[in-house]
Parts: structure tokens; C-alpha cells; sequence
């Protein structure tokens, strides 16, 4: 498992290496929550995807992406709020070995 660093800003778009696959991840705050888009190596593997607590943000194996992404409520269960980014709410990358155990 690997924190991704995340800002307290309602609107962010960074690159990251995660298990030697090259990722754009945007996050977004609109009025009914937090939502994230995935590109790794060029493809786009999730778009517009709802930010909640622990619930895996991909989820898909057919998708081809290695691993997994899930934000994490280090304070109790809400679902993700840009202004706690970074903090309260960790953005997680879950490796192939994670989800396996």
C-alpha cells in the first residue's frame, strides 16, 4: 500500500508512477461530492468516478490497471471532502499484493 500525495484543493491533476504504469489522476469537487479520473499510459481506465470512503475506485480487472485506488477516512467513515485531502482523507494505491491478501 502506497499513500498518494494529495492537496486540499477542490480541483487537482497530477502524474504518478504507480506499479511502473504512468498515471494523470484528476480529482474534483462538485456540490454532491468528490469524484476522480484515472489515465494510466495513455488509456483511460475510470472517469468521473464517486469518491467514498474505502470503496475501491476501480474495482475492475479488465480494465488493465494494476492495483487499485481507494480513499481512506483516517478520522471515521465519511465518504471525502477536498477540504480534508492530504489529511483526514488519504488517497491509498492498493498493489496487486494487497488485494490478493
Amino acid at each position: 500500500m502506497l499513500v498518494v500525495p494529495v492537496q486540499a484543493n477542490p480541483n487537482q491533476s497530477f502524474g504518478i508512477v504507480l506499479d511502473d504504469q504512468q498515471c494523470q489522476i484528476t480529482i474534483h469537487q462538485l456540490d454532491y461530492g468528490l469524484f476522480l479520473d484515472l489515465i494510466s499510459d495513455n488509456t483511460p481506465i475510470k472517469t468521473g468516478q464517486i469518491c467514498q470512503d474505502r470503496n475501491r475506485l476501480v474495482n475492475d480487472v479488465y480494465l488493465g490497471f494494476s492495483g487499485d485506488l481507494e480513499f481512506v477516512d483516517t478520522q471515521g467513515t465519511d465518504d471525502p471532502t477536498f477540504d480534508g485531502l492530504g489529511t483526514r482523507y488519504q488517497l491509498v494505491y492498493l498493489e496487486p499484493s494487497d488485494l490478493t491478501s
